[in-house]
């Protein structure tokens, strides 16, 4: 990023590298601060036009009346009123009623703290600049600038000194560090290799942010011809994040209009060290939102054959505003690359768990979005503390199988978080994630929450298979599990991947995808196929108890206890 602020799409991106500002007289003087200021009164020319004809009647011009607001804020933040005035009657007009100036600043707070602010510093090479530990004190710095700024207009204008203090972020809601590195790039992503990657981000939580759209729909489609080649993206409009999804090596490259899946990906995929990604090709290649003039949605995948690179693509446009169109494509590309690799790609949950009496077993419940998969996870956790003495969280929406060398089946994981709809979970749980949870969309159908919930090392170690059950969601019958000695009717009841829709996509009613899985073996069906008869015979043969679990998730008043009852009676099967 070259430029010192930027402002759009209700988002600002203040860059400490060109400017940072530790005075009031800095940053009232800034020109971001100009910038909130003009987005500000434009804002209240249409919202709010009472306040705006009051004050345009005195000024005539919005830029004078731009103007003329700043310098009344310098000069509160060292006056009196009366003094302010002496200074240039002009000011006046701005005490004609404090209370309509007291108004004001309060609006204009509220719409600087709607924004999403982000901060960043960019190092050319790395260990240089405001970095980590100092990084962090300045962003702590920057928002007690901005409260204390705020604050003191606000006294000087009251006539008294606040008695109640809101300790408030009203600095950046995340930050990032980027750091210019040379990765292994070939000749055909020459346009890629200058954007800068993110080494560090910062979160102030709670943090909410809401998008153009809450569902997704469709699914990816292999595109026969490089959508990436030639490409060359503008290094003041673009981040990359290195992650690793899975075991495979991805760059997520992301517009800066669509910042708030750039930064939701920290909590939900382990940001990769320098030393995983500098000199080295990734598997993946991801491309975000790039504005190729095409106004409908452009969302497909390209197999890179000559350089062994999977690489993603969606164009910029409202539709894929939704972060599920950033998670789900990067499965899918995972999901594929596993494939390649003859390991059998799952869509669904998987846990160890040690109960009080010492028994061990690692569930893997599969299904689509919605089935109740993640719910069964909450599940768990709510009976914690009457059955369980520790569970560790393999995946959380997808992971894959793989055989090992002495012929046991092992369940790994791609993400370190999950993106688990709100009206699903406990609401005690869901309260207790605010200090850590990235909010989208709270008050809307299927609002979501991105949480972190387990460890790259733990997600990646590989987990003995035991037990193996597929998640319906739309029956609700009295026996919660029931088991198949019938190998042949379990594969079918799996790639069947029936449930009924919940409002997570744009489907509804009682829909099927095959192997409950349309990122990845829906594409490679054909693939697929093998692979699920392999490792069903394999794990059948190596005594995988195999079957069905009813959550009830998609049945009216059963989203609750559905879960629940069907969690107590596989801890009771468990149990022995």
């Amino acid at each position: 990023m070259l430029q010192e602020f930027t402002i759009s799409r209700g988002r600002a991106m203040i860059n400490f590298t060109l400017k940072y500002c530790d005075t009031k007289e800095k940053l009232l003087s800034s020109y971001g601060f100009k910038r909130v200021v003009e987005s500000f009164i434009q804002k209240i020319k249409k919202d709010d036009p009472i306040v705006y004809d009051y004050y345009l009647d005195a000024f005539k011009t919005d830029e004078n009346l731009v103007e003329s607001l700043i310098e009344s804020f310098k000069l509160l933040t060292v006056f009196r009123i009366d003094e302010v005035i002496e200074v240039d009657n002009k000011y006046s007009n701005f005490f004609r009623s404090e209370e309509r100036y007291i108004e004001l600043i309060e609006l204009l707070i509220q719409y600087w703290k709607k924004l999403e602010r982000y901060s960043i510093v960019r190092n050319s090479r790395l260990s240089e600049g405001l970095q980590n530990v100092r990084f962090i004190q300045a962003n702590d710095l920057f928002n007690d600038l901005v409260l204390t700024t705020a604050r003191r207009v606000q006294e000087t204008v009251n006539g008294f000194e606040l008695r109640v203090h809101r300790q408030v972020t009203v600095g950046a809601t995340a930050s990032l560090t980027l750091n210019d590195v040379n990765w292994n790039c070939p000749f055909e992503y020459k346009g890629l290799s200058q954007i800068p990657f993110i080494s560090t981000v910062v979160i102030r939580p709670p943090y909410i942010t809401y998008t153009k759209r809450n569902t997704r729909d469709g699914i990816f489609q292999e595109h026969q011809q490089n959508p990436l080649k030639n490409l060359v993206l503008n290094d003041d409009d673009w981040f990359v994040f290195p992650a690793k999804v899975g075991n495979m090596l991805t760059f997520v490259y992301f517009h800066k209009d669509f910042m708030a899946h750039g930064i939701g990906l920290s909590n939900l995929f382990e940001l990769a060290k320098e030393s995983d990604y500098i000199g080295k090709k990734p598997d993946i290649i991801y491309v975000f939102g790039f504005p190729d003039g095409i106004e409908e949605k452009r969302i497909f995948y390209y197999k890179d054959k000559k350089n062994d690179i999977l690489i993603g693509y969606a164009n910029y446009c409202d539709d894929i505003d939704y972060f599920g169109y950033m998670k789900k494509m990067l499965l899918t590309l995972h999901n594929i690359k596993q494939i390649e690799k003859k390991n059998l790609p799952i869509h669904g949950a998987m846990v160890n768990i040690v109960l009080k009496n010492g028994t061990e077993s690692n569930i893997v419940i599969m299904g689509d979005s919605g089935a109740g998969k993640s719910e069964s996870l909450e599940a768990f956790r709510a009976l914690n503390e009457n059955y369980i003495r520790h569970m560790r969280v393999i995946f959380d929406d997808m992971g894959y199988l793989q055989k090992e060398e002495d012929g046991t089946i092992k369940g790994y994981g791609t993400e370190i978080g999950a993106f688990v709809r709100i009206d699903d979970l406990d609401p005690t749980y869901a309260y207790e994630q605010l200090d850590r949870g990235i909010y989208t969309n709270p008050d809307k159908v299927n609002a979501r929450i991105t949480i972190p919930a387990s460890t790259y090392e733990v997600i990646s170690k590989g987990y003995k298979v035991d037990v193996m059950l597929y998640a319906n969601n739309y029956e609700d019958v009295e026996k919660k599990i029931e088991f198949y000695d019938d190998l042949d009717k379990a594969i079918q009841i799996f790639e069947d991947g029936a449930r009924k829709a919940k409002g997570t996509t744009t489907e509804k009613g009682l829909v099927k995808s095959y192997f409950a899985n349309p990122f990845g073996p829906v594409q490679e069906r054909e693939d697929t196929e093998k692979l699920v008869r392999q490792f069903f015979s394999d794990m059948k043969n190596n005594g995988v108890e195999i079957g069905e679990i009813y959550t009830s998730l998609a049945i009216d008043g059963r989203s609750k206890d559905g879960p629940r009852e069907a969690a107590e009676e596989l801890f009771t099967i468990i149990n022995g």
